[in-house]
């Protein structure tokens, strides 16, 4: 058996070309951005580049460029330190998939899933290209490309998962079209399972840390495809002032401004956040992307926890939501649906 996995591997390798870091490019790709050699093409890789329009769930909001897609390219060595336990749900569902599958972890941020499996072969992508430097200075099969445009050819995977990377999409629109994309890449019986942080977090108390939206982020959504805003904001973005996670309730008071999100501090339709990451000073490099971030207000300052903090954009999860997402897609069944470490999670299978 192992020898037929060898054999596998091999021919599977053989398609693909040698990491070479050094190609990541620094900045956002429009598209999609390689860590592996251009010539030629590694057959699972879509001839298709699509170009996002106005309006389109491809087209990045304001709203993720900065409190997510900054953000984690600020904290990505601090983040990627933090990540190296491995999910029991997670993993048991990679052991499960058998020798030889093909598997894509859309959202692999530093690689932790990537070969967790060793009868499997496994490739990876994130929107961070120092998340993916990451990856690919362990020798993983990655690339810089978004969850919602992925650069694969139909059909081409086994499995596929997404482990917490849909609660960074800010709208429905973005969050149907990255599951429709997961299940467009892999095979007719191919599972994807996706998780997503909650709604009903186990620990209520980090529920108080974070901060919820309030009427004057209302303009972040405004556009087609966006949620819709009763009174939309006259603040542009970048007139946004940042809030901690301390701020005071008067500050974090929310309006009637966006449509669905409303139920005040803590309330049960409240589903949009802030949720502040702490990067310690001795980790923080202030000379360089932190005090960009500090001059900027993207970041700022906690002299108690000697921190520099940033502020991540999430939507929360309510029970059913993914379901709902799905229940319009001919070509998936539902296969499992679960509520773990404050997370939840569907396993999918592609039918057609």
């Amino acid at each position: 058996m192992r020898a037929a996995l060898r054999r596998s591997n091999h021919q599977f390798h053989q398609t693909l070309q040698p990491l070479n870091p050094a190609v990541v490019t620094p900045s956002r790709p429009d598209s999609h951005s390689r860590t592996m050699r251009d010539d030629p093409d590694p057959p699972f890789l879509s001839e298709r580049r699509s170009q996002s329009k106005p309006g389109c769930p491809a087209r990045t909001p304001d709203i993720e460029k900065k409190y997510v897609h900054r953000i984690y390219d600020a904290i990505a060595p601090h983040f990627s330190s933090t990540r190296f336990a491995k999910w029991p749900k997670v993993a048991a569902f990679l052991k499960s998939l058998p020798r030889g599958c093909l598997v894509l972890d859309a959202g692999c941020g530093n690689g932790k899933y990537l070969g967790l499996n060793p009868e499997c072969c496994f490739i990876g992508c994130d929107i961070s290209p120092p998340l993916i430097r990451i990856c690919a200075d362990k020798d993983h099969e990655v690339l810089v490309a978004d969850a919602v445009n992925l650069p694969y050819r139909t059909g081409f995977g086994d499995a596929a998962i997404s482990i917490a990377v849909l609660h960074h999409l800010s709208t429905e629109g973005r969050r149907r079209r990255a599951i429709e994309e997961l299940v467009r890449v892999v095979k007719r019986g191919g599972l994807v399972l996706i998780t997503v942080w909650a709604v009903e977090q186990e620990d209520k108390s980090l529920v108080s840390k974070w901060t919820p939206l309030v009427d004057k982020f209302a303009e972040e959504w405004i556009g087609p495809g966006s949620p819709r805003c009763r009174s939309p904001s006259s603040l542009s973005l970048e007139s946004i002032p940042e809030m901690d996670s301390a701020a005071s309730t008067e500050n974090l008071a929310l309006g009637e401004g966006l449509g669905g999100f409303g139920g005040g501090k803590g309330g049960k339709d409240q589903q949009e956040y802030f949720v502040p990451w702490h990067l310690p000073y001795h980790r923080a490099e202030i000379g360089g992307t932190s005090r960009g971030a500090l001059e900027s207000g993207l970041a700022k300052r906690d002299e108690k926890k000697r921190a520099v903090v940033y502020n991540r954009y999430y939507h929360v999860f309510e029970e059913g939501e993914l379901e709902r997402l799905v229940s319009d897609m001919d070509n998936v069944a539902v296969v499992d649906r679960f509520f773990d470490k404050s997370n939840w999670c569907i396993i999918l299978e592609k039918t057609g």
